[in-house]
């Protein structure tokens, strides 16, 4: 809600702002995006080396006033829990971004310096330039403050008091989303109002004023765009005949919400349209589509509205069996099994693509980061692996074994997947920057199809 305060602040005073979040999360970017109406994206020093990332978030941020970018779990905590690499600070120090930590105060006294000095005696780079005490009364800063500033040398930027009539609820992937909360425009404007009250933007653009310019070892971008220019030249003629585009239909509504927009972004840059269609309310796939995308989000909450749209579900079948190449993560996983069984063992027909089931276990099956290396080559270069995440309550009477995960840290390996020479289905969420291969290999396999349909 800290974030949601200060991106509606600072778009209220007419900056232009971009968001980034820090991590493997969808729902707090499409918070930023619905909610506020600011792009939003994400950034992650595990999926991409220093390098990459700093191109990414320049890609994107270069023609705005502002960037802000949140951190995710606590400061330090990277893989494992104990590396660097996918921590907050990380990504702070990878993009040369001075940190403001908001501190929950919440009944604490003089141990909150102890606290803070812990902090920032960890800071080998010197990038905590703020702090913002969280769940405090204004009578207790005011007293607090000076003796923050003066014993630890740390400038407090602001406060805020505790608003339970801001709270956001959440279930067992995260928050719930913005479109399912009535009232959150009013939420985020209280939350707003208090934050420009307690909080004043003069000390965090001050703040902001000290982040360092960094420029690229050499444009990556371009030497990437040169490359797509010499090889991709199909693409180039698809883009500019839309007629005869390579078409991805992705799914998206309630049901099916969880995708990277740097993932969509790499389909586009290798030739493809990408046209978005609802699983809940289209009784067809989209017109001349060569390519099928169904991503994460919460099927299992939309299982029976899902079931009575049989049309669909059998156009989804049909083309798969046609041999249209077909990606599916972790919710679209769900979607193409026979059935989904939800928490209260009512069962609803799928798509029927997978022989098997998934079912709610009421344990977390997944968690974390992985990376994703393929058997038999199909969609990546023999060798090379593409790098994911998986957090998921439900399973499935068949994963695949067609893929080997690996834990980054434990070096801990388990089969998943169902991998064929058109179709990637299995829970682990991807990130396609992580190794751009993956993304080509779609686009190019829908092409291929559009090829052999007669090229529509």
């Amino acid at each position: 809600m800290v974030t949601c305060a200060l991106l509606w602040t600072l778009k209220e005073n007419g900056y232009q702002v971009a968001s980034y979040k820090c991590g493997p999360d969808y729902i707090d970017p499409m918070f930023h995006e619905k909610a506020i109406n600011v792009p939003a994206k994400n950034l992650d020093t595990f999926f991409t080396d220093e390098e990459k990332t700093r191109e990414l978030f320049q890609k994107s941020a270069k023609d705005m006033d502002f960037a802000l970018l949140e951190g995710v779990m606590g400061l330090y905590d990277g893989l494992g829990g104990v590396r660097e690499e996918g921590s907050s600070y990380h990504l702070a120090k990878v993009t040369k971004t001075p940190i403001v930590l908001v501190v929950d105060a919440k009944g604490m006294g003089r141990s909150i310096l102890p606290l803070i000095a812990g902090f920032l005696s960890y800071d080998k780079e010197h990038l905590i330039q703020g702090i913002i005490l969280n769940k405090i009364s204004k009578g207790y800063y005011t007293i607090i403050k000076p003796l923050i500033e003066q014993k630890l040398r740390i400038t407090v930027a602001g406060f805020l008091p505790e608003k339970k009539e801001c709270h956001i609820e959440s279930r067992h992937l995260g928050l719930v989303m913005p479109g399912e909360l009535d009232d959150i425009q009013k939420k985020l404007q209280i939350a707003a109002q208090e934050f420009q009250e307690t909080v004043p933007l003069e000390n965090l653009i001050k703040i902001a004023e000290q982040a360092e310019e960094f420029t690229m070892k050499s444009s990556r971008a371009e030497e990437s765009n040169k490359k797509f220019l010499s090889e991709s030249s199909t693409g180039i003629i698809q883009t500019a005949n839309l007629t005869n585009q390579t078409v991805i239909a992705v799914a998206k509504d309630e049901a099916f919400c969880f995708y990277y927009e740097d993932n969509l972004q790499l389909l586009k840059e290798n030739g493809a349209k990408i046209t978005f269609f609802s699983p809940l309310r289209d009784k067809k796939l989209p017109e001349e589509c060569h390519g099928l995308l169904i991503g994460g989000g919460y099927p299992e909450l939309y299982a029976k509205e899902l079931s009575e749209n049989a049309t669909l579900r059998a156009a989804i079948q049909h083309a798969q069996a046609l041999g249209m190449p077909v990606v599916a993560e972790c919710g679209g996983f769900m979607y193409l099994h026979s059935a989904i069984t939800d928490k209260e063992g009512n069962s609803y027909p799928m798509c029927g693509v997978l022989p098997g089931t998934c079912f709610y276990t009421g344990k977390l099956v997944r968690f974390g980061y992985i990376e994703l290396l393929e058997k038999q080559s199909c969609f990546l270069p023999k060798g090379q692996w593409i790098k994911g995440h998986e957090f998921h309550y439900y399973d499935s009477t068949d994963n695949g074994r067609d893929v080997t995960a690996i834990k980054p840290v434990t070096r801990k390996e388990y089969p998943c997947t169902i991998v064929s020479e058109n179709c990637w289905m299995g829970f682990p969420h991807l990130y396609y920057p992580s190794n751009p291969e993956f993304a080509m290999s779609f686009v190019e396999k829908a092409k291929r199809y559009q090829k052999e349909m007669g090229g529509k």
